[in-house]
């Protein structure tokens, strides 16, 4: 079982490989018997749908490295929750990532929704926008409110932040495995302009986790 630092060290270097266009995996025959028995994960994603953002490529990694979970907006809802407990508990996986990107649709219709309410939003899409609304809303009464690329610059941040919180302490599973079992809950941000990943320890505010 890797550490949680252990594992952040590998999604690091596979997105140092993968911003440098260098492949370090090909899946195998052997390796894909291998996972039809058993499975043992390095990191839990919490991604968002975005064709643009498949966690796997971006971090460089193979067959039965991530368990991967992705919704629009990268949102916290009782089924992500539960499959993050389930693969913490059942795989013994130390890290979580709640991973939010550049540009993020859900986070721009959410700003159009404040702005201008949709009449006809479907109710399944207005879900997701309830859920994102909080990280978005105080931030709409600042002056960001005056650049929108600034503007969703924070959004993206401030709701990936919610997303870590949540899974900090809005699990009791969770909140056990972190105090006994060192399990790291950790946000970041993709960019869709660079592909980097900057890593976030949104609990403090402070970028985490880089080497010299």
């Amino acid at each position: 079982m890797l550490t949680a630092q252990e594992a952040l060290d590998r999604l690091r270097e596979g997105n140092q490989r993968f911003v440098a266009s260098l492949k370090g995996n090909e899946p195998l025959p052997a390796k894909r018997f291998e996972l039809s028995q058993s499975q043992e994960p390095i990191a839990i994603i919490l991604g968002c749908s975005d064709s643009r953002v498949p966690a796997e490529i971006v971090f460089d990694q193979g067959l039965g490295d991530l368990f991967v979970i992705r919704v629009a907006g990268n949102v916290v809802a009782p089924s992500q929750v539960g499959s993050v407990e389930f693969a913490a508990s059942r795989f013994g996986t130390r890290l979580v990532v709640v991973l939010g990107h550049s540009r993020c649709g859900a986070i721009l219709a959410t700003i159009e929704e404040l702005q201008r309410p949709a009449e006809n939003q479907s109710r399944n899409l207005a879900a997701i926008v309830d859920r994102v609304r909080p990280s978005v809303e105080g931030l709409m009464n600042t002056e960001l409110r005056h650049d929108l690329d600034a503007l969703v610059h924070q959004a993206v941040r401030s709701n990936v932040g919610v997303s870590v919180d949540h899974l900090r302490h809005g699990s009791p599973i969770l909140e056990q495995l972190i105090q006994d079992d060192g399990l790291l809950v950790v946000g970041a941000e993709y960019s869709l302009e660079t592909g980097e990943v900057e890593f976030f320890d949104l609990g403090s505010g402070r970028s985490c986790c880089h080497h010299p």
